[in-house]
């Protein structure tokens, strides 16, 4: 068995949902075969998210750890290649902080890559007839905040840890009065099954194209 920690985000901005959070915990009720998951709720809160996720951590004792945010407007499920050590809000977070081209981590490194496999993740989501791709930014607001922050811990502190982040889009239910790219849960939770099973599976990422132009 691979313990795996998966991790969803509370609403922000008004939402009365977060699809992550909800996908994130259908997938670590019923987690498939050869993995054992746990799943937590980080507050959309600069600075406390990563409080929430190192006590989770401690917890579980995770082999691997899988961050989902919810970045609405993306139309498929994107797996974050790296976290760069700056926050700058558009919005406030949920306490109202809305902090301006500050380091995460003051003197950290500029940036880490996930320790995931991320190509075989998206190539995995995608044989189960699901959208998928690499995505090469994962923003700079607490989605960011929280993937640098894990890898830190892992690059400092947890070398037997992996782990990275997932970006999936809005849920139907969503974007009824907008018209934005949706995604039913249940399709996300298939494919947060298939990214844990792959990244238990997998230590060597495949070697195929996963770049863009913007």
């Amino acid at each position: 068995m691979t313990r795996v920690l998966l991790t969803g985000f509370a609403p922000f901005e008004g939402e009365s949902l977060n699809p992550s959070w909800q996908a994130v915990r259908a997938a670590a009720a019923e987690p498939p075969a050869g993995i054992e998951a746990s799943a937590i709720e980080l507050p959309c809160v600069y600075g406390a998210s990563i409080a929430v996720l190192r006590a989770a951590i401690e917890e579980v004792r995770p082999e691997i750890v899988v961050c989902v945010g919810q970045a609405g407007g993306r139309p498929d499920i994107t797996v974050e290649r790296l976290a760069v050590n700056v926050d700058d809000a558009r919005i406030p977070d949920a306490s109202g902080a809305e902090p301006i081209d500050e380091a995460i981590v003051p003197g950290g490194p500029a940036a880490y890559f996930s320790t995931l496999p991320i190509k075989a993740c998206v190539a995995a989501v995608r044989a189960a007839g699901l959208p998928a791709s690499v995505s090469n930014t994962a923003g700079t607001f607490v989605c960011n905040h929280v993937f640098y922050g894990l890898a830190h811990l892992i690059a400092t502190e947890l070398p037997g840890v992996r782990g990275g982040f997932v970006h999936v889009p809005y849920t139907p239910e969503q974007v009824v009065d907008r018209s934005q790219p949706s995604l039913p849960s249940e399709a996300v939770t298939r494919a947060l099954h298939e990214i844990a099973l792959t990244s238990a599976r997998t230590r060597t990422d495949i070697r195929v194209a996963g770049g863009a132009t913007h």
